[in-house]
C-alpha cells in the first residue's frame, strides 16, 4: 500500500475564477457587431487589446478570435466565435467536439476547425505537465489530479492503469480499453498483461464517466473487487480504482471498497 494513501487531501480546485475584465470586454463587443475587426479601434481589436492588458483582460469570443484568425463569409473572427459559444453550451462542451463537429458552425472552415481543436489539445496537455506523475503518490487527489484534465470533455468511458515501481512512482500510463458513452469493457487479463509486461510492481486503476456521476455502478464495484483478487494472486496489488467525471472523482478506496 502507498504510505499516506488512506490520508483524506482536499480536492483542488479546477474552476478558474472569471476576470471582471471580461465582462467589460463582452459589452464592448456587443456594441462592435457587424463591423470588420480591421474597422475597430486598434485599442479594441482583441490582438492589440492581449498585448496590452494581458490574456486575462479578453472574454471567450475574443480568444476564439485570436485563434480562428481571419473572418468569412461576411463575418468577423468575433462574430464566428460568437456563433461557436452560441452553438456549444460551454468552453469544456466546445473543447470536447471533434473537427467535423466543428465545421458546421456558420463561418467555420476546415482549417480554422483544425487550429481550434489544436488549441483545446495543447491547453489538455499543458494541464497534464503541471502536475508531473513521476512522483511518489500518496492519495487519490494525486491521482485525480493528473487525469482530471486527460478525461476533461470525454464523451466515451475510457479505462486506465498506472503502473508504479516499488518505490511507489508511476513509470507508465496504459489505456486498456474505450467503450461507448455508457460502459467500456475491461478484463482482468488485460489490465495484468500490462502490469507484468513492465514489470510493474502495483497498479492504480482509473476511469471516467461521461455522464459527470462519480458514483460507482454495481459493475464498477465488480471490476474493482476482481482486479484486487488477482492483483494480490499475481503480487502486483491494486491500491485503488478511481472514477473520474468532469472536475470531481470517487476513490473506491476511500468508498471502503477494499478490505
Amino acid at each position: 500500500m502507498v504510505n499516506g494513501w488512506e490520508t483524506y487531501y482536499n480536492k483542488g480546485d479546477f474552476m478558474k475564477k472569471q476576470d471582471d475584465m471580461r465582462g467589460v470586454s463582452m459589452i464592448a463587443e456587443k456594441m462592435r457587431s457587424g463591423r470588420s475587426i480591421r474597422e475597430w479601434r486598434a485599442d479594441e481589436r482583441p490582438r492589440e487589446r492581449l498585448l496590452r492588458f494581458g490574456s486575462g483582460s479578453l472574454s471567450d469570443s475574443e480568444i476564439l478570435a485570436i485563434l480562428i484568425g481571419t473572418g468569412s463569409h461576411g463575418l468577423s473572427a468575433v462574430d464566428i466565435s460568437r456563433n461557436m459559444l452560441d452553438t456549444y453550451a460551454s468552453i469544456g462542451d466546445l473543447g470536447s467536439r471533434s473537427v467535423q463537429e466543428l465545421c458546421v458552425i456558420k463561418g467555420m472552415g476546415m482549417a480554422k476547425a483544425i487550429g481550434i481543436a489544436a488549441a483545446f489539445e495543447l491547453g489538455r496537455r499543458y494541464q497534464q505537465e503541471m502536475f508531473n506523475p513521476n512522483k511518489i503518490l500518496q492519495s487519490p487527489d494525486d491521482v485525480a489530479r493528473y487525469f482530471i484534465p486527460r478525461m476533461r470533455g470525454a464523451r466515451t468511458e475510457s479505462f486506465y492503469i498506472a503502473l508504479l515501481n516499488s518505490s511507489n512512482i508511476v513509470f507508465s500510463l496504459k489505456k486498456i480499453s474505450e467503450g461507448s458513452l455508457n460502459s467500456s469493457i475491461v478484463h482482468p487479463r488485460e489490465v495484468f498483461r500490462a502490469a507484468i509486461i513492465e514489470s510493474a510492481a502495483s497498479i492504480i486503476a482509473l476511469h471516467n464517466h461521461p455522464s459527470g456521476n462519480t458514483e460507482p455502478s454495481a459493475e464498477d464495484i465488480s471490476l474493482t473487487e476482481q482486479l484486487r483478487q488477482v492483483g494480490n494472486t499475481m503480487h502486483i496489488p491494486l491500491l485503488d480504482h478511481i472514477i473520474i467525471a468532469g472536475d470531481t472523482y470517487t476513490s473506491l478506496r476511500e468508498r471502503g471498497c477494499f478490505t
